[in-house]
């Protein structure tokens, strides 16, 4: 069997890689920025009082901005109405501290956030619409307030970044 080309069929061959490559450079070449998560499982779900948590997120140039939250991943059986926790975000060109009261239940007893049967995870923001121009790395540590050695019922902590817009 003898395949005979055509200048029509050699147009389509021709027509298809083009838009192949065209589909692969506009899909490729437009990423978007996506949230980045960070998140300490506490294996014993306590978190001890001068456990410093050390977070280290690779910058990303986002020209809305980002939006920075803290987020607890906690039972039902977190025994406190909030965590109290200290902050301290250094960028390239800037250090910034907060104190942060970080309520965990409402007025009623129940638990803020999102909750399962047995969990919940609260957030709470720590800076909206920050902008970060420059690459490098944004560095941020956690520690916490609360007046116990321990603080039981966390599962975990994390930080996310969400760029804006």
């Amino acid at each position: 069997m003898k395949i005979i080309k055509t200048k029509y069929m050699t147009y389509i061959i021709k027509a298809t890689f083009y838009v192949g490559i065209l589909t692969l450079f506009l899909f490729g070449g437009c990423k978007k920025n996506k949230d980045y998560e960070l998140y300490y499982q506490f294996k014993q779900h306590y978190w001890a009082r001068f456990n410093k948590l050390q977070f280290e997120i690779p910058l990303r140039p986002s020209p809305k901005g980002w939006d920075i939250y803290f987020f607890a991943h906690h039972t039902k059986d977190y025994p406190f109405d909030n965590l109290d926790f200290n902050m301290i975000m250094n960028t390239p060109t800037e250090e910034r501290i907060n104190e942060y009261h970080f309520e965990i239940k409402k007025k009623n007893g129940g638990f803020m956030g999102e909750c399962t049967q047995d969990s919940c995870i609260a957030t709470i923001p720590l800076k909206k619409e920050i902008y970060l121009p420059e690459k490098g790395i944004l560095k941020i540590e956690i520690e916490n307030l609360v007046p116990r050695l321990e603080v039981h019922g966390l599962l975990g902590v994390g930080i996310r970044m969400h760029p804006r817009g």
